[in-house]
């Protein structure tokens, strides 16, 4: 072993992180610790079945299983491409294929947005809170993130304007504004219509990148859907981030960009150096389900199934809760976040609650890029059964009566 190894680390990985989450999930997973941590769809949303004959299918046709098997093109399968440019055609954006990338989900391609945009010391906006995923990517490339408080219809569009001002005075142009409008991670809260034009408009008058993380847009139980930042722009002056990994297949590990044609071709030539392409034989299984309409099946049973759940949660928070506990109340999505009084720090009650009573969460502060959320909680509703949540919940309220 080199004597002196972080002598030789490079600058980016010294300020590299492990992910509180990732970190999270080994720890509990112990079959009697009930988890609300993760961000992990049901296994039983799988559609196992229909991708067992879809894959018997291309293995017996030689010329397609040859394909599927070698290299591909770094842009991605073209009929893979060309099903999600007719699915999003038919939400109402106006693209080709020249408008899309696939990534290995979008973690990656949010890591590429970094590489692609960020010098080491340049300023981002992002969400107080966001997603920890985004956070750690742009931190990685020694971005300085800096957040705006959400309020119950997302963003602030007026706090985002007052600092976007200030930095103009600082001279200083941060490279992008990154948003989740729908069922954000990890507050569960749905940008309305109204503030995704205001921060539209905002990122015009500054002349500010917008990056759209759309994970999740589509699992919604109540409400009204929402167009894309994409869509009410229609400029290219928005990024939109989209995955099949909580509407299908995580393991595929399938994401997309869509862009201007010329924002593409940099997310192209950085892939290049990353990984040549995403895994072709994944990306012509998850084109056959599409090409066939089995994801819109698959999306109706997911939000029967967490929808339940959710339902559950939220009643059973509403009936066993302390006073001076809130969370949100999503209209879709995995998600929802807890907020306790202020004396409470959710990172020392994660210990408490794993050690006394076999319940786990993650810690509110990780998602705060500002080091704030102390006392808030991530809860995730979607991987455990109903009993299971059920059960977890009330772990999780006997501990916060113990400690309130």
């Amino acid at each position: 072993m080199i004597k002196d190894l972080n002598g030789t680390l490079s600058v980016g990985v010294k300020g590299m992180k492990r992910s509180a989450i990732r970190e999270l999930l080994k720890l509990v997973s112990r079959p009697e610790i009930i988890s609300f941590a993760g961000g992990l769809p049901a296994p039983d949303s799988f559609p196992r079945l229909e991708l067992k004959q879809i894959m018997m299918d291309l293995m017996d046709d030689e010329k397609e299983a040859s394909t599927a098997m070698q290299y591909g093109p770094t842009e991605g399968d073209i009929l893979l491409r060309e099903q999600l440019v007719s699915r999003y055609k038919k939400q109402g954006l106006d693209i080709t294929t020249e408008n899309l990338i696939i990534t290995t989900a979008s973690q990656q391609a949010l890591d590429l947005v970094a590489k692609i945009f960020v010098n080491r010391g340049d300023t981002v906006i992002v969400g107080l809170p966001s997603y920890l995923g985004g956070l750690s990517a742009f931190n990685s490339y020694g971005a300085h993130s800096v957040g705006i408080p959400l309020d119950e219809e997302g963003m602030s569009a007026v706090l985002l304007e007052q600092k976007l001002e200030v930095l103009k005075i600082q001279g200083v142009k941060p490279k992008f504004i990154y948003v989740i409008p729908d069922f954000q991670n990890p507050a569960g809260i749905t940008m309305s219509e109204k503030r995704r034009k205001e921060i539209i408009a905002i990122a015009h008058k500054f002349n500010i990148l917008l990056l759209e993380d759309s994970p999740y847009r589509e699992l919604r139980f109540t409400g009204e859907h929402q167009k894309t930042m994409f869509e009410l722009d229609g400029t290219g002056h928005v990024i939109l981030l989209g995955t099949f990994s909580k509407l299908f297949v995580p393991g595929f590990r399938i994401g997309w960009v869509i862009a201007h044609p010329d924002i593409v071709d940099k997310f192209v030539v950085a892939k290049q150096a990353t990984d040549l392409c995403t895994p072709p034989f994944n990306q012509r299984i998850a084109a056959r389900f599409l090409e066939k309409g089995l994801l819109d099946v698959n999306i109706r049973k997911i939000i029967k199934m967490y929808s339940k759940k959710q339902r559950t949660v939220l009643d059973l928070f509403e009936e066993l809760m302390p006073e001076e506990v809130q969370w949100t109340k999503p209209e879709g999505g995995l998600f929802l976040m807890v907020t306790l009084p202020e004396r409470i720090d959710t990172t020392d009650l994660l210990g408490k609650a794993i050690k006394e009573e076999n319940v786990a969460f993650v810690a509110g502060q990780s998602f705060y890029c500002d080091g704030t959320g102390t006392n808030t909680m991530r809860i995730n509703y979607s991987y455990g059964s109903n009993e299971k949540n059920i059960e977890g919940i009330h772990r999780l309220v006997k501990l916060l009566k113990r400690e309130l």
